[in-house]
This record gives structure tokens, C-alpha cells and sequence, in this order.
């Protein structure tokens, strides 16, 4: 499972003083030569998320998707989960409670 899930995990806040540097994180990811199958953003450290950081993750998502991986999240606050199902990103995102129940699904 070492290639097939890179784990990232931000902390504190992802706003729109924290997103481009989150994102250039992704792009570098993206953009090796044998990226991985899955990018895993742990959201578990992030204490507030704006709408800046939301569209840093719809920005991660398509870098992902566009070398031929899928983007999933979890670890996810409440506020943060509000956010995802305020905005319906819910139907956008494959969200998971933790990091042991996604990875459990790979088994």
C-alpha cells in the first residue's frame, strides 16, 4: 500500500491564508512521474476550514483526478462536515470518518 495512498495532513486552519500552499502540496503529488492511486487528505488536525479551503479541496481534487487518481477525505470536524454538506460537496467528495475505515475498504 506504500505507492498506492499518500497521506496528507493539514493542520490548523485551511482559508485563504493557507489554501495556495495546500494546493501547491497536492500539485507537487500530482505531478511525479508514478503518482499515487489515492491521495488521502486527513482533515483530522484542521480546526476551521472557509470556503478558500474548500476550493483549495475542489482544486486538489481535479489535480488528482487529472493524474489518473482519486482524492478521498477524511477525519473531518463538524464544522468542517457542515461545511461539505452545506455547499453539497458531500456528492462531490468521498468522505470517511477516518483514515482506518478508507483504508479498510482497500483490503
Amino acid at each position: 500500500m506504500s505507492n498506492e495512498v499518500k497521506i496528507i495532513q493539514p493542520s490548523g486552519r485551511l482559508d485563504v491564508t493557507t489554501a495556495a500552499d495546500f494546493r501547491r502540496q497536492v500539485n507537487d503529488i500530482a505531478s511525479i512521474p508514478l503518482p499515487p492511486k489515492y491521495l488521502l487528505v486527513d482533515l483530522q488536525e484542521i480546526t476551521f476550514m472557509d470556503s478558500s479551503g474548500l476550493g483549495a479541496l475542489v482544486s486538489a481534487l481535479k489535480s488528482i483526478r487529472n493524474s489518473n487518481g482519486e482524492m478521498v477525505i477524511c477525519g473531518a470536524n463538524d464544522q468542517v462536515q457542515m461545511l461539505f454538506e452545506l455547499t453539497s460537496m458531500t456528492k462531490i467528495f468521498k468522505i470517511y470518518p477516518s483514515a482506518e475505515e478508507f483504508k479498510a475498504t482497500l483490503a
